[in-house]
């Protein structure tokens, strides 16, 4: 029975079809408060680690829109493509990534799959021993504000490959 929900839920999602709604006209003030959110999340952290890690929470929530969105940002900004490609494999490419990078990607992976086994102690402790509070805060932060734009563009079924903020 899991499989065939898979399935469908796969088919349903890689089937092309127009948006639900537009979100930010529909919720204005959610809208906003959510891009503060961000904003604040953001702010004093090396924009290459927030790239990195919306990147691996996009792809673990199958989210097209924004992996498009954040892999494009990424490299505007002069990241490597060869670290692109290997953020779904981190683990298998640790010599890609800064330890304190893999930190952040393995708490980007506990919080966005917390379902799943929670957000380990080891590894919680590990990402604090790379990023004072106040950082680690910021990253936490920004994982939950990624991972709610994740939901946000799969509810509403945003196209891949469009990017709306210009016009906000």
């Amino acid at each position: 029975m899991v499989m065939t929900h898979t399935t469908h839920t796969f088919q349903a999602a890689s089937q092309d079809r127009a948006p639900r709604m537009n979100f930010a006209k529909a919720a204005p003030r959610a809208f906003k408060a959510l891009i503060g959110f961000d904003a604040a999340a953001r702010e004093g952290l090396d924009p290459a680690l927030v790239e990195l890690i919306q990147i691996r929470a996009s792809l673990l929530n199958g989210c097209a829109y924004c992996l498009h969105m954040h892999t494009s940002d990424a490299r505007k900004a002069g990241e490597d493509e060869a670290r692109l490609h290997m953020v779904g494999v981190w683990r298998e490419a640790r010599n890609f990534f800064t330890v304190k990078e893999q930190a952040a990607l393995a708490l980007t992976e506990a919080v966005t799959l917390v379902s799943r086994d929670g957000v380990p102690d080891d590894m919680y402790a590990e990402a604090a021993r790379h990023f004072d509070e106040q950082e680690l805060g910021r990253v936490l932060a920004l994982v939950f504000a990624i991972n709610t734009w994740n939901r946000i563009a799969l509810s509403t079924a945003k196209v891949a490959g469009e990017d709306e903020r210009a016009a906000h």
